[in-house]
This record gives C-alpha cells, sequence and structure tokens, in this order.
C-alpha cells in the first residue's frame, strides 16, 4: 500500500471490555456464532468484523456477519465440509448454512513487510487482485472506513479498536482510513459505499472524505457495471432509497451512476424530482412492510425523464408515437447499462412500463379491457399515479383508471362512453374530431 494511504496503527489496540458495549450473542446469528467457535477451538484468532459490529453497537439488527481470521482460505475449508472458496481479486471463504453464507476472509497485509504471503497486482493505483495475508493490525489498516475496522473478539466477547472506529461511531462521522484520494483509486465504489452508509446510519462524511469526489467521480466509468448494479440495489432497494438518493446528489455522485437522471433533474423539471422522489419513498414503505419490491420499476422511475424527453422531441420531429417510444427507450436503455448492467429481464419490464403510458390515454373499450389484461398493467398504472405531478390531466386520468378498476366488467363496459369523452376532454391531447366520434351499433358498446 502506498505509505500515504496508512493511517497510524495503535500499537496496543483499544479494547472495550464486554461490560462496556452493548453486542450480545443473542443478536449475533448462530451461523456466524458456530463458524467463529469452530475456528477458534481449532486455535485460530476469530472475529466478527466490519458492517455487523457496526451496527450492532448502534443497536441495529445485521442482515450479514463477516468473520476475519488468520486462517488461510484452504485452512477454512478444511475445517467446514459446508465451505466454498470464491473470489480471484479478493480470495474469501463462504461457509453454507442453508439460505445464510457467512463470509470469512483472512486477514489481509499492507504487502509491506517481508514476511507477507500472497500475492498483490495494482495497476494505475486501482487494486485488481488482493491476497496478501497479514496480522489483525495491518487487516485493520486496509479496511475502508474506520467506524468498519472494529473487531468482536469471540475469545473473550470483547471489542477490539485499531483505527480509532467507536469515537466515529460516537460522533456519528465516516472517516476513510488513510489518504482518501489513494482509497479511492484503489477502489472508486468506495465513494459510492460512503453516500449509501452516510444514507443508511443518518451519518455526516468528513469533509476530507468528500472532498475528492468531484475530482475521481468519472473513475466509476472504470468499475465493473455488474458490481454498480449491485451497489444500486444495495442503495436503492435496502429501505433507504430515498436517503440514498439525495445523498448522491448532494454528494455530486449521480451524474456518474446515473448521467441520464442527473441530465433530466438539471433541466428544472420538479414534477419529475416528485416522481422519482415519491417512487422511492414507496419503495421504502413497501420493504419496511415486508412487501415484494422489483429493481425494473425502480430504474423505470429513475430513467423516465429521459425516455419521455427523448420520445416527446422525436414524435414533435414526425416519428410515429410507438416508434418514438421504442427509440426512446433503447437510446436511454443501453446508454444507462454500459454504467450499471441492468440485467435484460429488468430493462423488458422497464420498457413496457414506459411504453404503456401512452396507451392509459386511450379511453376506448377494447383497448381499455386490452390494457387491464396485460401483464405489465399493474406497474404501469402505479407508475402512471407517481406521474400525478406532470398535470392536472395526468392526475385526472389516474383518478378515471383506479375508479375503473374498482368496477363490474359490465358496468364499466356500460358506461364507457360517458367516460370516453369526459376522460378525453381532460386527459388527451387527442383532436377534437376524434373525441366526438362515437361507436358504431355493431360494436356493442351502446
Amino acid at each position: 500500500m502506498n505509505p500515504e494511504a496508512r493511517t497510524s496503527v495503535t500499537p496496543v489496540p483499544a479494547v472495550i471490555p464486554r461490560e462496556q458495549h452493548v453486542i450480545s450473542r443473542k443478536n449475533i446469528s448462530k451461523a456466524a456464532l458456530r463458524v467463529l467457535y469452530r475456528l477458534h477451538d481449532a486455535g485460530y484468532a476469530a472475529f466478527l468484523v466490519g458492517g455487523a459490529v457496526r451496527d450492532l453497537l448502534l443497536g441495529g439488527h445485521p442482515k450479514d456477519f463477516d468473520v476475519a481470521t488468520n486462517a488461510t482460505p484452504d485452512e477454512v475449508k478444511k475445517l467446514f465440509r459446508n465451505c466454498r472458496l470464491i473470489g480471484r481479486r479478493f480470495r474469501l471463504a463462504h461457509v453454507v448454512f442453508g439460505p445464510e453464507i457467512i463470509e470469512v476472509a483472512t486477514f489481509r497485509g499492507t504487502g509491506e513487510e517481508d514476511g507477507s504471503e500472497g500475492d498483490r497486482h495494482i495497476v494505475d493505483g486501482l487494486i485488481v487482485r488482493d491476497n496478501v495475508w497479514g496480522s489483525i493490525e495491518e487487516d485493520a489498516v486496509r479496511r475502508d472506513f474506520r467506524v468498519n475496522a472494529l473487531y468482536y473478539d469471540i475469545s473473550d466477547f470483547s471489542v477490539r479498536d485499531y483505527v480509532g472506529g467507536m469515537p466515529d461511531l460516537e460522533n456519528r462521522v465516516l472517516r476513510l482510513i488513510g489518504d482518501p484520494a489513494t482509497r479511492y483509486r484503489e477502489d472508486p465504489v468506495r465513494m459510492l459505499r460512503a453516500a449509501r452508509l452516510a444514507a443508511k446510519l443518518g451519518f455526516t462524511i468528513d469533509p476530507q472524505a468528500a472532498a475528492p469526489f468531484e475530482e475521481l467521480g468519472p473513475l466509476l466509468a472504470d468499475a465493473a457495471p455488474a458490481r454498480l448494479f449491485d451497489e444500486s440495489l444495495k442503495m436503492f432497494l435496502a429501505g433507504n432509497g430515498l436517503k440514498s438518493f439525495r445523498m448522491l446528489e448532494q454528494c455530486g455522485l449521480l451524474r456518474f451512476l446515473f448521467p441520464a437522471t442527473a441530465r433530466a433533474l438539471k433541466r428544472g423539471d420538479e414534477a419529475l424530482r416528485s416522481l422519482i422522489e415519491q417512487g422511492l419513498a414507496n419503495t421504502d414503505q413497501r420493504i419496511a412492510e415486508g412487501k415484494s419490491v422489483t429493481p425494473a420499476f425502480l430504474f423505470a422511475v429513475l430513467l423516465w425523464g429521459e425516455v419521455r424527453d427523448l420520445a416527446r422531441g422525436w414524435m414533435a420531429k414526425g416519428v410515429d408515437g410507438n416508434e418514438a417510444w421504442a427509440r426512446a427507450a433503447a437510446h436511454v436503455v443501453g446508454e444507462q447499462c454500459q454504467r450499471v448492467a441492468i440485467p435484460r429481464r429488468f430493462t423488458l419490464t422497464m420498457e413496457e412500463i414506459w411504453s404503456l403510458q401512452p396507451r392509459f390515454e386511450q379511453i376506448q373499450r377494447k383497448r381499455v379491457f386490452r390494457l387491464m389484461a396485460h401483464p405489465r398493467f399493474r406497474a404501469a398504472f402505479d407508475f402512471l399515479l407517481l406521474r400525478a405531478a406532470e398535470s392536472p390531466a395526468i392526475r385526472e386520468l389516474g383518478q378515471w383508471w383506479a375508479h375503473a378498476q374498482q368496477l363490474p366488467q359490465d358496468v364499466l363496459a356500460a358506461a364507457l362512453p360517458a367516460s370516453m369523452a369526459a376522460a378525453a376532454e381532460s386527459a388527451t391531447d387527442a383532436p377534437r374530431k376524434r373525441r366526438r366520434r362515437r361507436p358504431s351499433g355493431k360494436s356493442g358498446l351502446g
């Protein structure tokens, strides 16, 4: 590691005994405890580490539990039949207990000591392979934020702090370990992690940690798109989506992750901002209630402004409506997937949600029932409701469709001729001649 990236390691760590912290084994998963105890009984050092320790100290309930040890991955595998080794960039052991996976990492070294074991490869400051083993002191220095470098020792139930993580936890501040610019060059995704953790924990980001965002934000373009997809899910589908979005904007990082969203918002469209923030708030609420959520709807919300504006631009040039929407969706999705690798199963749903929006304006019997039968109708309708701030006409259109879904099919069919004129008057841009058109008696609508 570059010497500038190092922070001072406390020769004698701050050790917080059991009676002076709130971590209890009853709040640690049984699977994690089994791993910790087996490593300890086999003569290895075994520590709960990272976000789990941080969240437990804050009184939270971690979903994931990571373990750090001086056992190598191969030694861990010998202890657990239910273990598999993964990773090339970072070699890790995954110990599998049904649906739960306990990640076990060997203490990382700095690569600066003669006795360091393993290999490390850095290209232009970016770590592309890092399998150098070391001591727990070195491992602490290698972690990203001080509050993530706290270790819970299963041997005596104490918490060890080598880098000043406990004071940061008490002050609710995120500080990087070492020189921020160097650490971000090693791994640009750390900038997104800073924003995500600050939003999740309600912490502030240390000014020195935030200072390089503007200069080094473009490095996110070099991060693997699949990794940025995973990071996006952590930000927006973990119950803190709205806070994460606002933090990304505040830190100036949104444009590096979702450039189309940042461009659309820069045009000053307050209705679009309302749609995005309400969509994220609704997603957070569903997660809090234990309901299902889908990345497709979330990404459709985030990218709507650019898709809508492009489609309108092409229609103004005479392009057919369906073709204009298809072109706009393809363009925006193509650009975004170069940055964030959204799987095709989600982009297809996004494109359907967008393409169905104009069809809500077609209040005619056959088209109404055909749209209601569409497999993406519910998602598209929810999206329509989010668009209420765009105009009074869209809001009234959403109300009409909400009412229509409550009616028995025969009642709705009978009401359509009268409703068609009212809905067309308030919510469509069709020529008046088309609004006065009445179906023939043979159609069954009369």
